[in-house]
């Protein structure tokens, strides 16, 4: 069986028999993976890490990262782009500790009464608790043995946990809450892509996934390497003029024209500022074919 979660910063794996070698048991993957935030207390309504960790999905979704898994597609699913579709806070606080269990039943209880959207093939729903809440899976407990996890419920619906990760056992980044925040949330999110039934990508040995066997090694991505682009079809930004509009070339004299921009109609009249660019730090992932972390 896969292993499924983030171990807790101390607790560290045996160095392997044999070289990790990820393998395919078979099973879906996400392809277009559609995720759903959820905020677990109302702690979070004044809690900044919520929209930061909201803007790292909006990112992830269709950054580097995302594009690397490309290596472990399958025929029928083709990993590619995916979206942030909802973010939702529940204003109820969460008891601590907490069972998987009862977040199993939360996640049903917010399907049922259309709170999130409906799942499908593609959807992970993101659960992230305060400050403070302890989460217990299969009798260990956050921040002592695992600082987050994915699962599929028993209704067959895909989701992951982050627990809030200022304790000593998940700063992965230490006095950096959001960067140990999208450490822990970038290994579950490529894990869920790749192995979210826990029946397609792992070590047969090790139980490990894409990112087990990298833990403790991150890297820095930004949102500057992620390329712009105008959708097909979409209205030009300005109308070109070119004076005169023709000439003769004899090749005896230079040829000069003059190159006018003006708004288009319902355009803005300048080009939009550039982003602002903006640093993650997530967990490097273990590639098969280049026999490493990266």
């Amino acid at each position: 069986m896969p292993l499924n979660v983030v171990r807790s910063k101390g607790i560290r794996k045996a160095a392997p028999a044999a070289p990790p070698q990820l393998n395919y048991q078979g099973g879906p993957l996400l392809a277009n993976p559609e995720v759903t935030t959820i905020y677990w207390g109302s702690a979070w309504n004044s809690d900044p890490l919520r929209a930061q960790m909201d803007a790292f999905f909006d990112f992830v979704v269709t950054s580097s990262l995302l594009a690397q898994l490309a290596e472990y597609n399958v025929p029928g699913f083709t990993i590619g782009q995916g979206k942030h579709v909802q973010s939702v806070t529940i204003s109820s606080n969460p008891a601590s500790p907490l069972d998987d269990s009862q977040i199993q039943l939360m996640l049903d209880s917010l399907i049922a009464d259309g709170t999130v959207g409906q799942p499908n093939a593609n959807s992970i729903y993101f659960f992230f608790l305060p400050s403070g809440v302890t989460v217990t899976l299969h009798g260990e407990a956050s921040c002592q043995q695992f600082c987050g996890y994915h699962n599929l419920s028993s209704s067959g619906v895909v989701y992951a946990v982050d627990t809030y990760d200022d304790c000593q056992g998940c700063q992965f980044v230490s006095g950096d809450t959001l960067a140990s925040s999208t450490v822990v949330a970038s290994h579950e999110f490529c894990e869920s892509v790749t192995n979210p039934h826990l029946n397609a990508w792992f070590d047969d040995n090790t139980g490990e996934e894409i990112r087990d066997i990298c833990e403790g090694q991150n890297k820095t991505i930004n949102t500057a390497n992620t390329a712009s682009t105008l959708a097909a079809g979409s209205a030009p930004l300005f109308n070109v003029s070119i004076s005169p509009a023709q000439v003769s070339i004899d090749g005896t004299s230079d040829a000069q024209f003059q190159v006018t921009l003006s708004p288009a109609s319902g355009a803005s009249p300048s080009p939009p500022p550039p982003k602002s660019s903006q640093s993650y730090v997530v967990q490097k992932e273990w590639s098969n074919a280049q026999g490493a972390c990266v």
